[in-house]
C-alpha cells in the first residue's frame, strides 16, 4: 500500500470518527430532550412610545425567567425573543414575517399599537402562530375570529363609550372636541366616543385626524374658538402631551380627556401642570395601576428590583401574557410528548384558564376575556415622579361584545 493511499484512508477514517462523534452528540441531546422554544415580543423598544412597550417586553422576560422552570425540568432551552416594531405597521409586519420563519417560536406577546398588530397579526395567522396581546383595544384584533390572536384586556367599543358617559354623566359636559392620530387605535377609540356623544344629545364640535406631533396651532385655534367643555384626545401620550400643553397655553380652561394610550408617566413630563390646571385631565383603560391588582404587589417588588425602576402601564399584563403562553406550551407538550407544534399551541392558548395578576384568564371564541375590568383615572400628576398620585376614581367590569354589530 503506498503512502499516498494509507495517507487518504486515514483522512477517510477520521472523518467518519468525527461524523460518528457528531451523531452521538445529536443523539445524546435529543435523547436528553434539549429542544429549544422561543418566545417572541414585538412592541416599541425605541422612539417615542418605547417607555410602554420596553414596559411589556419587561414583563414578559421577567414572567420568563420566574414561570419558565417548568418547561425548563422538561429539558427545554425556553428564549425569550425581543423584537422592536418601532410602534409602526412597516416594521412589525417586516418583524412578524422573521418571527413566523424561525420555527422554534412557538408563542408571542405583544403588540401596544393596535395599528401595528392587525396587519402583524395576519402574518401569525397564516402561520398559526399564537399571539397573546396585553395592550391593543381595537375591536378588529380579535373579531376577525383568528384563533391565533387573543389578548388579556378590553376593547375600544367599550372603554370610549365609558369616557364618553364618564364626561357626559360625571362632568355634565355639553360639548367635546374630538381629536385623534390617523392610527386604527386613535380613530377607532375616537369614533365610539362620537357615536356615544350624538346619541346622548352631546355637541361635536370638532372631529379632526392629525399626525403632527410639534405644532398644534391649526388644531388649537378653532378649539379655543368653540371653547368646548371636554376635549377628548384619540391617540398616545407623546402626541398628546404636547397638544395638552400647547392648548392649556393657548388658553382652554376646559377638561382633557382621553383613554388608556395616555396611561405613561411621560405624559406628565410632556405635559407638566397642563394636565391639572383649568379642568384638569382624566383618562379611561383597560389597564389600570399595577395598585389596583392584589396579586401584583410581589411583581412590584421583583421589577423594580430587576429593571431599576417602578413597572409603567401594560408590564403586569406582559407579564400575564407571558404566563399564558408558558402554560399553553407546557399544556401542549404534556399531551404531544414532546415538543408541541404551533397548532397545537394555539389550541392550548384558547382553552386556557390561567390565574395571572391581573385576573384568572379565559378567552372567549374570538379570544377575548369573557369579561374584562376598564377604570377611571384623574390625573393628579405634573411629572413623572408624581405620576403614583394618580386618582382611580371608577372601575367596573363589563363583558366582551363579542364579534359585534
Amino acid at each position: 500500500m503506498n503512502k499516498r493511499l494509507l495517507a487518504l484512508l486515514s483522512v477517510l477514517v477520521i472523518a467518519s470518527m468525527a461524523l460518528a462523534a457528531c451523531g452521538t452528540t445529536a443523539a445524546t441531546e435529543e435523547a436528553a430532550g434539549a429542544v429549544t422554544i422561543k418566545i417572541a415580543t414585538q412592541s416599541p423598544l425605541s422612539g417615542g412610545q418605547s417607555l410602554l412597550g420596553v414596559a411589556i417586553k419587561q414583563g414578559a422576560e421577567l414572567a420568563l425567567e420566574q414561570l419558565g422552570g417548568d418547561l425548563t425540568g422538561m429539558g427545554y432551552d425556553v428564549q425569550l425573543a425581543p423584537y422592536d416594531d418601532q410602534a409602526t405597521p412597516d416594521v412589525g409586519v417586516a418583524n412578524a414575517k422573521n418571527i413566523v420563519a424561525d420555527t422554534d417560536i412557538l408563542c408571542g406577546v405583544g403588540h401596544l399599537n393596535s395599528g401595528v398588530m392587525i396587519p402583524s397579526s395576519e402574518e401569525y395567522h397564516t402561520a398559526g402562530l399564537a399571539f397573546v396581546s396585553p395592550a391593543n383595544t381595537n375591536p378588529v384584533v380579535t373579531t376577525r375570529g383568528y384563533l391565533e390572536v387573543n389578548r388579556v384586556v378590553g376593547r375600544d367599543d367599550v372603554q370610549a363609550p365609558a369616557a364618553e358617559e364618564y364626561a357626559f354623566t360625571t362632568l355634565g359636559a355639553k360639548s367635546v372636541y374630538i381629536i385623534h392620530d390617523k392610527t386604527a387605535y386613535g380613530q377607532g377609540v375616537a369614533e365610539f366616543f362620537k357615536a356615544a356623544a350624538e346619541e346622548d344629545g352631546m355637541e361635536v364640535l370638532g372631529f379632526e385626524g392629525t399626525e403632527e406631533t410639534a405644532n398644534f396651532d391649526a388644531i388649537v385655534t378653532p378649539l379655543i374658538a368653540s371653547n368646548p367643555d371636554v376635549v377628548f384626545f384619540a391617540g398616545i401620550y407623546n402626541q398628546a402631551g404636547v397638544f395638552f400643553k400647547q392648548a392649556r397655553d393657548a388658553g382652554y380652561e376646559g377638561t382633557f380627556l382621553g383613554t388608556d394610550g395616555m396611561d405613561s408617566s411621560d405624559l406628565a413630563d410632556i405635559a407638566g401642570d397642563a394636565l391639572t390646571s383649568g379642568g384638569g385631565m382624566a383618562y379611561t383603560t383597560v389597564a389600570g395601576p399595577v395598585s389596583a391588582y392584589p396579586k401584583a404587589a410581589k411583581f412590584v417588588e421583583d421589577y423594580t428590583a430587576k429593571f431599576g425602576a417602578a413597572p409603567e402601564a401594560y408590564a403586569a399584563q406582559g407579564y400575564d401574557s407571558m404566563g399564558v403562553c408558558l402554560a399553553a406550551i407546557m399544556a401542549a407538550a404534556e399531551a404531544a410528548g414532546g415538543k408541541p407544534t404551533r397548532a397545537q399551541v394555539a389550541e392550548a392558548v384558547r382553552a386556557v384558564s390561567y390565574d395571572g395578576l391581573t385576573s384568572t384568564i379565559t378567552f372567549d371564541e374570538i379570544g377575548d376575556l369573557p369579561t374584562a375590568k376598564y377604570f377611571i383615572i384623574k390625573v393628579n400628576a405634573t411629572s413623572k415622579d408624581t405620576w403614583s398620585t394618580n386618582e382611580i376614581i371608577d372601575s367596573f367590569d363589563l363583558p366582551s361584545p363579542g364579534k359585534g354589530e
